[in-house]
């Protein structure tokens, strides 16, 4: 007899509403009964409100067939705590930073816990744990060769991020300014390699979260533009204007910014770093990580390219959002059988 997928109740779990996060509850909304549940714990209720979003976590939990969490973190581990109780499923995306560590930068949220485990519980315990690329995967398997760990690509909505209208010389990236990113992102690389092409519009989208946008101003010339945050629809607005997309990061566990302005057919110039030759392949440039100059002379290369339309078709070819929804839902009816 088939499953009746409406009747599977799932506990989403996020700490922020990033627009790849909802675009997964949107579509396990389609498929289960869905009940959302934003919350970032810490490791002990520090308020009242800590406490109640403990409780809510708590209750549905109990609540859920299926618990589905985004990101390895500490809401991630109370879900296992609690889960172990009522012995329901878990499902918890591995990507960002969770599973990784960038000696040169010290990056890497969980880096200190590897030396006590933590990392490793939460690889080994869920009834799936979700890698968003291979390279967030393999990193994954560092910590835990565990059976349990998928690829399920992230996916990019190709009808929605689509060109529209004439490509502008415009050169942009996408990321939150705040201290952490300036390397991480490189939005540092980004600003000083528009020095070297003062006729070029540089332009960082992104909310400013911390004073690092004052230092970015201090180095930036005229060409460089500040948007500070963006809605999503002002967003593809310059995802089509643009003709250069620059993804200059240290570490990426995917590039969902990166995928959609690809989707737009921006051409992309792109470190070799991590998750991001999976996402660009052969449809743009690549630069050393970290310099300036090296990275604008590959900006003024891919401005004369064509390959902004290649660089679409891969995105349409191998990270849609139809095939990223039907592995979603295929991962909770296998663990629910």
């Amino acid at each position: 007899m088939p499953i009746k997928t409406e009747k599977i109740k799932v506990l989403f779990v996020y700490p922020r509403p990033d627009s790849y996060i909802r675009r997964d509850l949107d579509m396990l909304k389609r498929h289960f009964d869905v009940k959302p549940l934003e919350t970032d714990l810490s490791i002990v209720p520090k308020s009242w409100r800590d406490l109640s979003a403990f409780l809510q976590l708590l209750r549905g939990v109990k609540w859920a067939d299926v618990v589905f969490s985004w990101l390895i973190n500490m809401n991630a581990f109370y879900i296992e705590l609690f889960r172990t109780v009522w012995q329901k499923k878990s499902i918890i995306v591995a990507g960002a930073d969770a599973v990784t560590y960038v000696p040169e930068i010290d990056y890497g949220v969980w880096r200190h816990l590897r030396k006590f485990g933590g990392l490793k519980f939460l690889l080994k315990h869920p009834t799936r744990v979700l890698a968003v690329s291979e390279s967030n995967k393999n990193e994954a398997l560092k910590h835990a060769n565990s059976q349990n760990i998928k690829l399920v690509y992230n996916g990019v909505d190709s009808e929605k991020f689509k060109p529209s209208g004439l490509k502008e010389d415009l050169v942009l990236t996408v990321g939150a300014v705040c201290r952490g990113y300036l390397m991480r992102k490189g939005l540092e690389t980004f600003v000083k390699a528009s020095e070297y092409l003062p006729h070029v519009t540089f332009v960082l989208i992104g909310k400013h979260e911390d004073q690092s946008v004052n230092y970015l101003k201090s180095i930036a010339g005229p060409n460089v533009k500040f948007t500070g945050f963006v809605s999503e629809e002002r967003l593809l607005r310059y995802y089509q204007a643009a003709k250069v997309y620059c993804q200059l990061s240290a570490h990426e566990a995917f590039g969902v910014a990166l995928a959609e302005a690809m989707s737009c057919g921006c051409v992309p110039v792109v470190t070799r770093r991590y998750a991001i030759p999976e996402v660009v392949g052969d449809t743009g440039f690549y630069v050393p990580y970290g310099e300036p100059k090296a990275t604008a002379e590959m900006v003024k290369e891919s401005l004369k390219s064509d390959k902004g339309s290649k660089a679409r078709e891969r995105i349409k070819a191998r990270f849609s959002l139809q095939a990223r929804e039907e592995k979603l839902v295929q991962e909770i009816l296998d663990i629910t059988k």
